[in-house]
């Protein structure tokens, strides 16, 4: 892992297998003043924005990509999954002042990165299934945080977008950092491989494999 400081924006990257993640830490900054690091169709879409943290949440994730690939644009295709032409297979994911790219070059990466918090236990009931509410510490708001963290993943590695949390996202067991999860799609399964660690108080999650389908 290493860390660099650029534009008084904190840059970490970590390395999780053959992918990397990038993360960039940020506090309250102007964004007008990060306007050149947005393309022309970028820029028309900030100016949609009428909120502050969205527009800073917008910026900053342009600034990372800038650092990292020049003004290459973030498309999204039909199922809403962000991808940089020549780079390879990227996600993308934000939480409370940090933005996070993950980027592999060999096969598509699910990224999420959440903040535990208590309330998430409110929660539980549109996102757990019977096997999970057996398995592991549902009583446990970071257990929960990492359940909700791995299906968020899940999610951007599904393929499509009528998803249902507690069916059709199912986590199987896990194994230190290691977590097992299936996506049950209507003609094939998907089969994840996932690593999730906890990170400057955030939880961190990725797919550290291929997807597997059966």
């Amino acid at each position: 892992m290493d860390t660099s400081n650029s534009m008084s924006f904190e840059i970490e990257h970590i390395t999780i297998g053959s992918s990397s993640i990038y993360l960039l830490h940020y506090s309250d900054f102007n964004p007008t003043e990060y306007l050149d690091r947005l393309t022309e169709l970028e820029l028309e879409r900030y100016h949609t924005f009428s909120h502050i943290k969205r527009k800073r949440e917008f910026v900053a994730t342009r600034i990372l990509r800038h650092q990292l690939f020049g003004f290459e644009h973030i498309h999204y295709d039909e199922h809403g999954a962000p991808y940089i032409d020549s780079e390879g297979f990227i996600s993308v994911s934000h939480c409370n002042g940090t933005i996070g790219i993950a980027l592999n070059k060999e096969f598509q990466v699910g990224l999420d990165l959440e903040v535990p918090r208590p309330q998430i236990t409110q929660l539980a009931d549109k996102f757990l299934s019977a096997h999970e509410r057996d398995y592991f510490d549902i009583s446990d708001p970071m257990e929960l945080t990492k359940i909700w963290s791995a299906k968020e993943a899940l999610y951007k590695l599904a393929g499509r977008k009528e998803i249902i949390f507690s069916k059709d996202l199912l986590l199987e067991d896990k194994d230190g950092l290691s977590w097992n999860a299936r996506i049950l799609n209507k003609d094939h399964e998907r089969k994840i491989k996932l690593h999730i660690f906890e990170h400057k108080g955030m939880i961190v999650t990725i797919n550290k494999q291929p997807i597997t389908f059966v």
